[in-house]
Order: C-alpha cells, then structure tokens, then sequence
C-alpha cells in the first residue's frame, strides 16, 4: 500500500514479449496490484506475463484485439473489482519510469487532483529525445485538446502516463471512451464533463528503440474531427442544457452578431460588385460593427471559460478523503 491507499497498477500490453517483464520488475514494492493486459499480442507476451511468478500480477487477454484504449479499460475495471484506490496506468513499453510513481499518486492522495498525467513539455532537457514530428504534432493537439476538454492549464494530452482515483472512474461514462489511440484524449473530455481536476505531473519519457504504433499522419487525419466533436459537445452540454450562464450569454450574442456581419458584408459586396460601383461606407460599416462586437463578445466567453476550469476534486464531492477515510462516516 502506499501511505494507506491500495494502488493497482495497469499495463496494456501489445507484442511487448521482450519488454513487459522488465517493466513489471521495476515496479515499487507497494503497488498492490499489477493488472497487465495482452491485447491479442502476435508474440508471447502471454507467456512472458505468466512466466513472471509475481503475486501481485493478474494476467488478461483479449480474444480480439481492442487497441490501447480498450485494454486499458479492461484494465481499469479488473482494478476496481480488486478494490483498488488510485489506479496508474502505464504502457508495457518500457518509455514510462516507474519512479515517477509517487509523484503521479501524491496529488491524488492529498485530494488536491482527482486525476494526474505525465507531461514531457514540462523541462526541455528531456524533450530533445522526443521525435522532432511528434513533438510539432503534440503542441497542436494539445492546443485542441484544451479547448475540447476545458482543461486550458493542462498540455501533452496524448501521454498515456497518469493515475486516477478509482470513485472518478467508476462515474465516467466508459462507452463514450474511445478504444483506440484517441483513448487519451477521450478520457480528457469525459473528465471535462464530470468537472475532475486534473494536473499535469512532469514526467519525461524514456526513448529507446520501440517504433510507436501511432501514426502521425492518421492522427492528423482523424484527432481534430474528434476533438471539433468533443468541443461542440462540451459547450452544448456545460452552458447550454446543464447550465445558461453569462459565457451561454456571450456566446449566442457573438455568434448571431459574426453572423448577421458576415453575411451582410458577403452579400453588399456581391451586389455592388455585379453593379461595378464601389461599397458605400456606411454599409461597409454595417457589416465590420456587428463582426468587431461578434468577436469581442467571443473572446470574453473565452477568457470566461478559461478561468472556469474545475477546482473541487470529485472525490470529496463523493464523500472520500484522500487517505482512505470515508469523510461521510
């Protein structure tokens, strides 16, 4: 245990038969639980689990393969069911270190975070390692993520490094997770929804020769159309049906006014244009009011949402202390 809370341990594994047994072995004493998932390896990385003869290792596997995503959830709940308090995930690749663990746990612990994850942006004396494609790809993500999730303080949203606490993971909606690489993400916006704090926890990763499965080009592809959902969803979701606030306000305002200014502009100008007479001023300016006050109203509802960032940890919302105590007894 660590400081009297049960932590588990899950590692989704994919072809990692070289790798997972040196992972788990240098896992710290005190983790309670070692959940490891094969997530239909082609490799005996079954085998190389089983082989391992540690206690604390409860050893899965998927009949299909799930991806990342669907094996971590495996994971996460076999977790639970062990009654586990803080749940860690970490890749069976050998680029996480486990001696970052205490520093991912200790938020958590001290309920100032319902959830933690590694951030390699943090210091860049680590960052150089990291692939020069990947690191230009990270920063627009992270940027999209932030306005997806509403966690703007919050970057380096694809690191599958992080712990949770396990009452968070119970009350997220697991099917709306998505399976595959865009798991990460995913959980960034379901934990947006439910208003858990979240910090980031600098956590460098270790590159050695493992080829990530990840595909630059897929990601750039696909993330932005999900994460463009995601975003839609949460503003619909936090200012319009569970609460109409002033940024709701802002909001409607802005839109209606970029709206009603472009349109008249597009129009005025087609119509002079095929008159082949210049725009009158005035209804330029018409047009330009209306955009200047549309986009002010919209960077208030911004700056607004930006400091809305959730603060109160779920957890003592649901009655659970930090140290295992039930605050509710």
């Amino acid at each position: 245990m660590y400081k009297g809370l049960k932590v588990a341990v899950v590692t989704p594994a994919y072809c990692e038969e070289g790798r997972i047994g040196n992972v788990i072995r240098e896992l710290p004493a005190w983790v309670d639980h070692i959940v490891v998932v094969d997530d239909k390896s082609g490799d005996d990385t079954f085998g190389a689990i089983q082989r391992l003869g540690d206690p604390r290792v409860t050893a899965l596997r998927h009949e299909e393969n799930q991806g990342v995503g669907g094996a971590t959830i495996t994971g996460f709940d076999r977790a639970c069911a062990l009654g586990a308090d803080i749940i860690v995930k970490m890749d069976g690749d050998g680029q996480m270190d486990p001696g970052g663990l205490s520093a991912m746990i200790e938020p958590i612990r001290l309920r100032e975070a319902d959830f933690t994850k590694g951030n390699r942006f943090l210091h860049t004396r680590q960052l150089v390692q990291m692939p020069f494609m990947r690191r230009i790809g990270n920063v627009g993500l992270s940027f999209m993520a932030k306005a997806a999730s509403g966690y703007w303080s919050n970057f380096d949203p694809t690191n599958g490094y992080l712990a949770m606490h396990a009452t968070v993971w119970r009350i997220l909606d697991h099917q709306r997770l998505q399976r595959r690489f865009f798991f990460e993400n995913s959980l960034l916006l379901e934990l947006g929804l439910t208003r858990a704090v979240v910090r980031d926890v600098y956590m460098p990763a270790r590159y050695g020769d493992k080829v990530s499965h990840l595909s630059e080009r897929k990601a750039l592809l696909e993330f932005p159309r999900l994460l463009l959902r995601g975003f839609l969803r949460r503003i619909l979701l936090q200012y319009f049906i569970r609460d109409f606030s002033a940024v709701s306000l802002f909001l409607l305002s802005g839109i209606f006014a970029c709206a009603f200014g472009l349109a008249w502009g597009l129009y005025h100008w087609w119509h002079f244009a095929q008159l082949q007479i210049p725009t009158p001023v005035g209804t330029v300016m018409i047009a330009v009011l209306p955009l200047v006050i549309g986009l002010q109203l919209l960077l208030q509802a911004l700056v607004m949402d930006i400091q809305n960032v959730p603060r109160e940890p779920v957890q003592r919302e649901h009655g659970l202390a930090g140290d295992g105590v039930n605050l509710s007894a």
